[in-house]
C-alpha cells in the first residue's frame, strides 16, 4: 500500500529559495563533474586540514513569516521618539515615490558598481545628478559620487590636504565646534599618517602655529553660523588648505563654502530623504576646486562618448583606484554609498531648488521662533546667528528640562552639564515646537521679533543652485515615476540576470530580508538616543554578532566598519595597538601575497605600515619558501600578514595554517580578508585557520545588496587578545580607533544579514556554501572545453570562483578580453571581473543563487563567443569589423543602414540572448580615453 504524501507548507522551503539549483539539477551537475554526492565534491575540493567536521549550529531555519514576526517583536522594543539631537543626523521625509521606486526596487538595490558603463547608464546618470547637486550647493567645481559618511569625508579631506598643500607643516587643526564623531575619526586617521592633529579654537590655533590645513563646521555643531572668510584667507596666505564640513540644507540659504574660499567641502547628504537608521547608511560627500580633483578619493562619474559619438557616462580616472595602485593608492576606498546617494539626488530632483529652499526656510523659521520663546523666559540662545540649531545654557535645570522633553516623547541634546541643544528639521511641526517649549516652560505663541535672530545678511546665499533642467522638471508624480523607471531600464542588475563577478559575490537579496529596513521602528532612531530606546537594535546586533562569531571562530566582533576597506583598516589598527601595548612599536611591516584582495595593500599603507609583497607560484598558491624566508628576515619588524582565503586566485590553499604559524612564530598577527567567505561558511572557520582578525563583507556573503556600489558593511571579528583594541563609539569619552560616524556603522542594513541567517539556519548556510562551490566548478568544467582555467587547487577543483584565461583563446587575433566582456552584454549578461587579478582573464563567481539553466545559458554564451573568435582566426569574419569588436550592440544598430560584414541577427541576437526578453544597452562601446582627456563631472545641457 502506498504511503500517503507528506504535507508541506510552502514556507518550509523559504531557506532554499536562496539556493538556485534544484535537487535534480544538483545531481545532474555532480554527474558531469564525476561525483556521487555534494559532500564528495566538497571533500575533494577543500583540504582536510582546513575543513571543519562539526556542523554549524545556529538553530533551525525559520520561515519567512516566522522571521518577519520575530523582527516585528524586536522592532517593538525600539522606542521611536522625536529626536532633535542634531550633530549631523536629522529627521527627514523620503518621498513615497522614491521609496517605492528606488529604495524598495531590486532594479536599483541589486545593481553592481558601474565598472561596465554601457549597462550602467541609469545609475551613472543618478550619480552625475548627485555630483551636480553637491557642486552646486558647495560652490566648488568637482565632486565625487559619495563617500561612506561625514566623518570619513572629513578624514579623506585631511589626507587630501596633506598631499597637495605647499606647507611643510604636519599639523592639522580641527575646530572644537566640529561634530564629535568627526573629531574621533580624524584622530584615528591622523596618527598613522604622521599628522599632528590639534583640536581647539581654530581661529586662534591657525594663527599660533604653522599648519597645513584646518577643518571648520558650517554651521557648527552648536548651531553657530559664522563667517569663515578671514580664517580661510589666513590659511591661504600661509599656503595651507581650508576644509569646510557643511550642512547641505543650510547651503540653500547660506553662502556656499566655495564662495567663502574653501578648498574642500565635505559633509553628509542624510537629511536629503535618507532615513536616520540609528546611524546609517548615509552618503557622505566631498567636493573640491578644479586644481585638486586628481587627488580626490573614491569614484567620479564623467561624461564621455560612445562609438557612435553619442553622450555616454562612465567612471572617470579609474587608474587612481586602490585595486589598481595598491600600496601607491591615495585612499583605500572600495565602497561608496551609491544607493543612499541616488536617494539623495532623487530627493533634489523631486523637490527642486525652490522646494529645498522652502524646507530650509521653514526649518530656520521654527528655530527662530523657539529662540524667541526661550529668550522670553530668560534662556537666551548661545548664538544669535543660527540655521536650525539653538543651544542654550540652562544651568542646573538641564536634567529637568531633558526629562520633561522626554515625557513629551522628544530627545534633546545634552551638552556638558549645563547646556541643551535643539536641532529642528524637515519633520518639525507646530506640535513639536509646542512640546519643546513646554519642556522649558516657555510659550510657543510668543510673537517672532523681526530681525532679532535673522541670518547675517553678508552670509546669505546670492548664487543660484540646481539650475540644470533635471532639477526643474514637472513635479507631478507621474513624471517622477517615469524618470526613475527610465533610468532603471537603462541598467542591467541582478533582477534581470546573473552577475558572475569574481571576488564580488552577487547573490540573491531576498525580499523578506529587505522589508524591515524601511520600518519606522528601525529607520527613525537617531544614533545618539539613550540605549534604552534602542533595545531592539541592541538585541538584533548582539544576536547577529554572536552568530557571526560562531560561524567564523572569533571571540568578539565590531560592527562599526561600514565597508570592507574600513574593516581592513580597523583590523590593522587593532593589530598595531596590540603590538604597542606590548612595547613592540617597531612591528610595522605587512606581508601581502599578490593573491590577496586588491584593497589590502592600500589599507596597510593607510594604517602607516610598510608593504612587502610575496609572489605566488605558477599554480596560484603562495610561495611558502619565500614567505618563510621573508618573515624570518623581517623578524621583530613583522606586524601582520594580510591574506585572502580562499585566495583571489580562487583556490583553497592547503598551506594556510602553515602561513599563519610562520607569522605567529615571528611575532606577527594574521589578518585574513573575508571577501571570499562565501566559500567557507559552515565548512571552515577563519578563526580556526590561524586568523587573529578578519573582516566580513556582509554585502557579499550575508546578502546586504550592493546597491550599485554601496552601502556595504565590513565588521571585523577578532580573537580575544585583540578584543580590547576594537573601535570605540566615536561619541564616547574614551573614543579610540573609531573608523565611522556611528558606533555600529550602518546598523539599519544589519537587519538584512540577520534575517538571512535566521532564514537559513546553520544547515541552510552550509548548503549554500556547498552549492556555491558546485556552481563554480560546474562552470569551470564546462568552459575548460574551450578556455584555460588559470588556477585550480586540490584535485583540480576551484573554490567558489574560477579565473578563465582568454589570452590563449584570442592569441593571433585582434580580439581582447574587453571584447569578450562586451560581447557578453549582447548575450544579456553582466560581464565578470575583467583583467583582475590576472591581466587578460575573466574571474567568474556564480554564487549559490543561480539555477542550472542560468549557468548553462552563461556557459553557452562563453562557448559561442569562443566560436566567434575561431571564425576570426580562420578568416571567416573580418578581424576588425565583427560582433566582438563592435559589441555591445544597441537597438539603434538594427535601424537604418547596417553596412557590416555580418547579419543584424548575428550581431544583436547571439546564442545566449533571450530573444523574448532582450536587454538592449542604451549606448555602444564607450570611449574611455576621450572621457579622461575631456573630463566633465557635472550635468550640462546638451551632449558632451
Amino acid at each position: 500500500m502506498t504511503a500517503p504524501p507528506t504535507l508541506y507548507h510552502p514556507d518550509d522551503f523559504a531557506n532554499l529559495r536562496h539556493i538556485g539549483p534544484s535537487t535534480s539539477e544538483i545531481e545532474s551537475m555532480l554527474g558531469e563533474l564525476g561525483f556521487e554526492s555534494l559532500d564528495a565534491l566538497i571533500d575533494a575540493a577543500i583540504p582536510p586540514e582546513v575543513k571543519r567536521s562539526a556542523p554549524l549550529d545556529l538553530g533551525d531555519p525559520l520561515t519567512e513569516k516566522q522571521v518577519l514576526k520575530k523582527i516585528r517583536e524586536v522592532a517593538a522594543k525600539n522606542k521611536v521618539c522625536t529626536s532633535l539631537i542634531g550633530t549631523g543626523y536629522y529627521g527627514t521625509s523620503i518621498p513615497s515615490v522614491i521609496q517605492r521606486n528606488i529604495l524598495e526596487n531590486p532594479a536599483w538595490y541589486t545593481a553592481y558598481t558601474p565598472y561596465q558603463p554601457e549597462i550602467s547608464q541609469g545609475r551613472l546618470e543618478a550619480l552625475l545628478n548627485f555630483q551636480t547637486m553637491i557642486c552646486d550647493l558647495a560652490g566648488l567645481e568637482i565632486a565625487n559620487a559619495s563617500l561612506l559618511d561625514e566623518a570619513t569625508a572629513c578624514a579623506e579631506a585631511m589626507a587630501m590636504a596633506v598631499r597637495f598643500t605647499k606647507s611643510r607643516a604636519r599639523t592639522f587643526i580641527v575646530d572644537h565646534c566640529c561634530h564629535p564623531q568627526s573629531i574621533a575619526v580624524l584622530r584615528t586617521r591622523a596618527r598613522p599618517l604622521g599628522i599632528d592633529l590639534r583640536v581647539g579654537n581654530a581661529s586662534e590655533e591657525i594663527r599660533s602655529q604653522e599648519v597645513f590645513g584646518a577643518l571648520f563646521q558650517y554651521p557648527d555643531t552648536y548651531g553657530l553660523v559664522r563667517d569663515l572668510r578671514e580664517d580661510i584667507r589666513h590659511l591661504h596666505d600661509a599656503g595651507a588648505t581650508a576644509v569646510v564640513s557643511a550642512d547641505l540644507l543650510a547651503l540653500s540659504m547660506l553662502k556656499e563654502p566655495g564662495a567663502l574660499g574653501a578648498d574642500i567641502a565635505v559633509g553628509t547628504t542624510q537629511r536629503f530623504g535618507v532615513p536616520v537608521g540609528f546611524g546609517g547608511p548615509h552618503a557622505g560627500y566631498i567636493a573640491c576646486g578644479e586644481k585638486y580633483w586628481r587627488q580626490m578619493p573614491g569614484r567620479i562619474v564623467g561624461v564621455s562618448v560612445d562609438s557612435r559619438g553619442r553622450k555616454a557616462l562612465r567612471l572617470a580616472l579609474q587608474t587612481r583606484e586602490q585595486h589598481i595602485r595598491r600600496e601607491k593608492a591615495t585612499s583605500n576606498i572600495c565602497t561608496a554609498q551609491v544607493l543612499p546617494a541616488v536617494l539623495a539626488s532623487m530627493y533634489a530632483v523631486y523637490h527642486g531648488p525652490r522646494g529645498i529652499r522652502a524646507i530650509a526656510e521653514r526649518v530656520n523659521l521654527l528655530a527662530r521662533r523657539l529662540a524667541t520663546a526661550l529668550e522670553a523666559i530668560g534662556f537666551p540662545p548661545d548664538h544669535r546667528d543660527f540655521f536650525d540649531t539653538v543651544t542654550v545654557n540652562v544651568g542646573t535645570k538641564q536634567s529637568g528640562i531633558l526629562s520633561l522633553a522626554l515625557a513629551e516623547n522628544i530627545n534633546l541634546r545634552k551638552i556638558g552639564s549645563d547646556r541643551v541643544g535643539i536641532s529642528f528639521d524637515e519633520l518639525t511641526d507646530e506640535v513639536t515646537l509646542s512640546s519643546v517649549c513646554r519642556a522649558f516652560g516657555a510659550d510657543s505663541s510668543v510673537p517672532l521679533e523681526s530681525g532679532k535672530f535673522e541670518l547675517p545678511i553678508d552670509l546669505l546665499r546670492d548664487s543660484a543652485f540646481l539650475t540644470h533642467p533635471v532639477f526643474n522638471m514637472n513635479r507631478c508624480e507621474a513624471g517622477a515615476t517615469r524618470y526613475m523607471r527610465r533610468l532603471a531600464d537603462r541598467d542591467l542588475a541582478l533582477d534581470r540576470c546573473m552577475i558572475p563577478l569574481g571576488s564580488c559575490t552577487m547573490k540573491l537579496n531576498a525580499a523578506a530580508e529587505m522589508m524591515p529596513v524601511t520600518w519606522p521602528e528601525f529607520g527613525e532612531l537617531h544614533p545618539h538616543v539613550p540605549l534604552g530606546q534602542a533595545e531592539g537594535y541592541i538585541e538584533m546586533i548582539d544576536d547577529l554578532s554572536s552568530k557571526l562569531c560562531a560561524l567564523t571562530g572569533f571571540d568578539a566582533i565590531s560592527m562599526q566598519p561600514n565597508s570592507g576597506a574600513q574593516g581592513e583598516f580597523a583590523g590593522l589598527m587593532a593589530i598595531l595597538a596590540y603590538h604597542e601595548s606590548r612595547g613592540e612599536n617597531d612591528r610595522s611591516i605587512c606581508l601581502i601575497p599578490t593573491s590577496a584582495h586588491g584593497t589590502n595593500a592600500a589599507s596597510a599603507r593607510m594604517a602607516g605600515m610598510s608593504v612587502v609583497g610575496i609572489e605566488t607560484n605558477q599554480d596560484g598558491t603562495i610561495d611558502l619558501e619565500t614567505f618563510e624566508e621573508t618573515s624570518r628576515k623581517v623578524g621583530a619588524r613583522l606586524g601582520a600578514t594580510m591574506i585572502t582565503y580562499p585566495s583571489t586566485h580562487g583556490v583553497f590553499e592547503p598551506t594556510i595554517m602553515r602561513i599563519a604559524e610562520i607569522t605567529h612564530r615571528n611575532g606577527g598577527q594574521v589578518y585574513m580578508d573575508g571577501a571570499n567567505l562565501n566559500a567557507l561558511v559552515g565548512l571552515a572557520r577563519l578563526g580556526d585557520l590561524g586568523s587573529d582578525v578578519s573582516h566580513l563583507n556582509l554585502h557579499k556573503t550575508f546578502c546586504i545588496p550592493h546597491g550599485g556600489g554601496g552601502p556595504g558593511m565590513g565588521p571585523i571579528g577578532v580573537k580575544s587578545h585583540l578584543a580590547p583594541f576594537l573601535p570605540k563609539d566615536p561619541i564616547s569619552p574614551d573614543a579610540e580607533r573609531s573608523v565611522s560616524s556611528a558606533a555600529f556603522g550602518s546598523p539599519s542594513i544589519l537587519l538584512v544579514s540577520w534575517a538571512y541567517v535566521l532564514l537559513m539556519g546553520g544547515s541552510g548556510l552550509t548548503q549554500a556554501t556547498k552549492v556555491a562551490i558546485l556552481n563554480a566548478n560546474y562552470i569551470a568544467h564546462r568552459l575548460r572545453k574551450r578556455y584555460e582555467i588559470c588556477y585550480s587547487g586540490t584535485n583540480g577543483l576551484v573554490a567558489h570562483e574560477c579565473i578563465v584565461d582568454t589570452r590563449l583563446a584570442v592569441a593571433g587575433t585582434c580580439v581582447s578580453v574587453e571584447d569578450v566582456a562586451k560581447r557578453l552584454i549582447d548575450n544579456g549578461f553582466h560581464p565578470p571581473t575583467m583583467s583582475w587579478p590576472v591581466l587578460g582573464t575573466l574571474m567568474i563567481e556564480p554564487t549559490e543563487s543561480e539555477c542550472k539553466a542560468e549557468l548553462d545559458r552563461f556557459c553557452d554564451a562563453m562557448l559561442e563567443i569562443h566560436g566567434e573568435i575561431e571564425k576570426i582566426r580562420d578568416a571567416k569574419i573580418d578581424p576588425h569589423d565583427n560582433p566582438l569588436k563592435n559589441a555591445p550592440h544597441t537597438i539603434m544598430d538594427i535601424v537604418g543602414d547596417w553596412g557590416r560584414p555580418y547579419t543584424r541577427s548575428d550581431g544583436c541576437f547571439p546564442a545566449g540572448a533571450m530573444k523574448d526578453a532582450k536587454y538592449w544597452p542604451p549606448v555602444n562601446r564607450i570611449d574611455n580615453v576621450w572621457g579622461d582627456r575631456n573630463f566633465v563631472g557635472l550635468q550640462r545641457t546638451g551632449n558632451a
